[in-house]
């Protein structure tokens, strides 16, 4: 009789047809037993055919529309029932060992709440060993080895389904990018470590899923960035890098010399701050339940671990 399994593993695809099954064969090499669970963003592109056919028979949550990573990852853990969850992108493809590693890491130390892996582009180089916070802010990749990271990459980690749940679960509104940091941060907050294991490797096709560089990519970055430290950072924090933000916005208009970048143009800016306005009760609803969970001060996290 096999083992029961300890983690599940959540994959959210959106028409990932084209590299999903990869993903898919790499998981069915692994040398934990676990539970595959694929939550299908409502792919048109023949990816439930795939699914269907592929012979590690995942489970599969199909949503009626496109509710993005975060929201899919949401939808996902509210079917886990594993003590682990793993989140890992559809265009990522893990080595044999790699849930095994994470497994043995995380229930090795039991204040460990999530432990990352390193991410490799095709080529063999990092893309991520886990995530650093800047002085304004961001989370951004590491890519140097040894040291530690204020958070993991959301593209393969694994998670302490509990903790995850207590601190909140996963910001699913903010569509993609900035929902590991988010999590990462209430984590924190609630006295939790979060670790990588470098020895974890994954390969990703970086962008397979969404085009980074694109409008998109960079409003939902600036938007959910904003997001991010309205919930979690310091009120000093939050407003002052909200109000440098509006304030640039402002200007932009008027300087001759600014950058090409999609994140610097006017009508991209203006979008960003109308929903960040707009989402502005709920955030601040959500900001009063973190710090209800916090067993730690956002001045404290935020003065360990900004700009290291």
């Amino acid at each position: 009789m096999p083992a029961p399994a300890t983690t599940t593993v959540l994959v959210v695809t959106w028409r990932g047809v084209g590299h999903l099954g990869e993903c898919l064969d790499a998981l069915a090499t692994q040398d934990r037993p676990h539970r595959i669970l694929v939550v299908d963003n409502a792919s048109d592109d023949g990816t439930a055919e795939l699914l269907a056919a592929h012979p590690s028979a995942p489970e599969v949550l199909r949503l009626p529309r496109n509710a993005g990573y975060a929201g899919g990852i949401a939808a996902g853990l509210s079917a886990v029932d594993t003590p682990l969850v793993a989140w890992l992108n559809d265009d990522a493809a893990p080595r044999p060992d790699w849930l095994g590693l994470l497994e043995d890491a995380l229930l090795a130390e039991p204040d460990l709440a999530a432990v990352g892996c390193r991410l490799e582009r095709a080529g063999g180089s990092p893309q991520s060993v886990g995530v650093r916070l800047t002085a304004d802010g961001h989370g951004a990749d590491r890519t140097a080895a040894g040291g530690q990271a204020f958070g993991f990459c959301g593209g393969a980690v694994l998670l302490r389904t509990a903790a995850l749940r207590a601190a909140g679960g996963v910001p699913a509104s903010f569509f993609c990018y900035y929902e590991d940091t988010d999590t990462a941060w209430r984590l924190r907050l609630a006295g939790w470590r979060i670790g990588v294991r470098e020895r974890a490797v994954a390969r990703h096709r970086h962008g397979a899923s969404t085009r980074p560089g694109s409008p998109s990519f960079h409003r939902w970055n600036e938007r959910n960035r904003l997001l991010t430290l309205l919930r979690c950072a310091p009120a000093r924090v939050a407003l002052t890098q909200l109000t440098r933000f509006t304030a640039l916005t402002a200007v932009l208009p008027l300087r001759g010399d600014r950058p090409a970048a999609a994140n610097f143009r006017a009508g991209l800016r203006c979008r960003v701050l109308a929903e960040v306005l707009a989402r502005l009760p709920a955030t601040l609803l959500a900001r009063r339940a973190i710090g209800a969970r916090a067993v730690l001060d956002r001045g404290e996290v935020w003065r360990e671990w900004a700009g290291r």
